[in-house]
């Protein structure tokens, strides 16, 4: 297991790294041909945008004093303005995904020297989520990024922090109870596809999982989302994914499946009362990241510039139990 020390050194390595860049960029015109840094001054390495966010995210997370001078020149109020203004006019660009993180990275950057710069980049989530969420009539259940439960499920976890407006986080809670709150027995055995880094049953329930009032009420929806797990019936949603390539682009996202499972499974299971249930996501949780965890120091480029993240997410100690959780919203 890498230590912090080291997570830090890789993810400041990934964020440095311009090159090699998969720029989702339209090109317009045949002089529309800029540097990855020219576009994005902020977030122009670890291969792609949203890792970039995501991997100063870890970066903070870690040992930022030990590479303020990369946070210095990347996290400047010049820098995420641009970015700002990219998402803006690109409003298609990171939905929802990379919008998340950028939202999670400005709530761990709260109260440090770096925060004040976010301020243009958060308005500019605020403005995106305000357009967009009245017409997602419907989600994106995909195992990938475009995933809509994941992104608005961390969006709730950071977005006070980050300085997003209570009517947003409102509006985001509506969107997940309108798509969510009457879904059953979904067909977890149709779990994983090839090349997801995320289930789309945990991330649903996960969010949810943050926008019931009680415990027993989230304990009622996940009975009637998940039926296998009050039964002990088998449940492909509990077993660790195999994977046979770890190189492949695409096959090797099953390690980000192991580490987001877990991390999913384990605050799940955190807010349920105590019992069998719990129990048994709590030992799927601990196998996940037990399988998940040596991929992050496979030293391969392919994996390296993303999966340290779903590692922090997984070791993550759960800040809430059960019954405190609701009693405190």
């Amino acid at each position: 297991m890498l230590t912090p020390d080291e997570t830090a050194q890789l993810a400041a390595a990934n964020v440095t790294r311009e090159y090699p860049n998969f720029t989702a960029h339209l090109t317009t015109s045949p002089d529309d041909r800029p540097r990855p840094s020219e576009l994005h001054p902020a977030f122009y390495g670890a291969y792609d945008w949203h890792s970039s966010v995501h991997m100063h995210w870890l970066l903070l997370r870690t040992r930022p004093e030990a590479h303020a001078d990369v946070l210095d020149r990347h996290l400047t109020r010049e820098n995420l303005a641009r970015e700002a203004d990219y998402l803006l006019a690109r409003p298609g660009f990171e939905r929802p995904y990379g919008w998340a993180w950028l939202v999670a990275l400005a709530a761990q950057c709260h109260g440090t020297r770096w925060a004040d710069a976010f301020a243009p980049a958060v308005d500019a989530v605020d403005r995106l989520l305000t357009d967009w969420l009245p017409k997602a009539t419907y989600p994106v259940r995909h195992g990938i990024h475009a995933n809509s439960a994941f992104a608005l499920g961390l969006i709730l976890d950071t977005g006070e922090r980050a300085g997003l407006p209570a009517r947003t986080l409102d509006a985001v809670r509506d969107r997940l109870r309108s798509w969510f709150a009457d879904d059953h027995d979904a067909p977890a055995h149709w779990e994983p596809s090839g090349q997801d880094f995320l289930s789309p049953a945990l991330t649903e329930a996960d969010a949810m999982r943050r926008v019931f009032e009680n415990a027993d009420d989230f304990a009622a929806w996940l009975d009637r989302f998940l039926p296998a797990l009050a039964t002990d019936a088998p449940c492909a949603l509990l077993d660790v994914p195999v994977v046979s390539d770890h190189a492949d682009p695409h096959i090797g996202h099953l390690l980000g499946l192991a580490l987001s499972r877990a991390a999913a499974l384990r605050t799940i299971a955190n807010a349920l009362p105590e019992g069998p249930v719990r129990e048994r996501l709590t030992k799927a949780a601990e196998e996940h990241l037990d399988a998940g965890l040596p991929a992050v120091e496979s030293g391969d480029f392919t994996t390296d510039h993303w999966l340290a993240t779903f590692a922090e997410l997984a070791r993550e100690q759960p800040r809430e139990k059960s019954r405190e959780h609701y009693e405190r919203k």
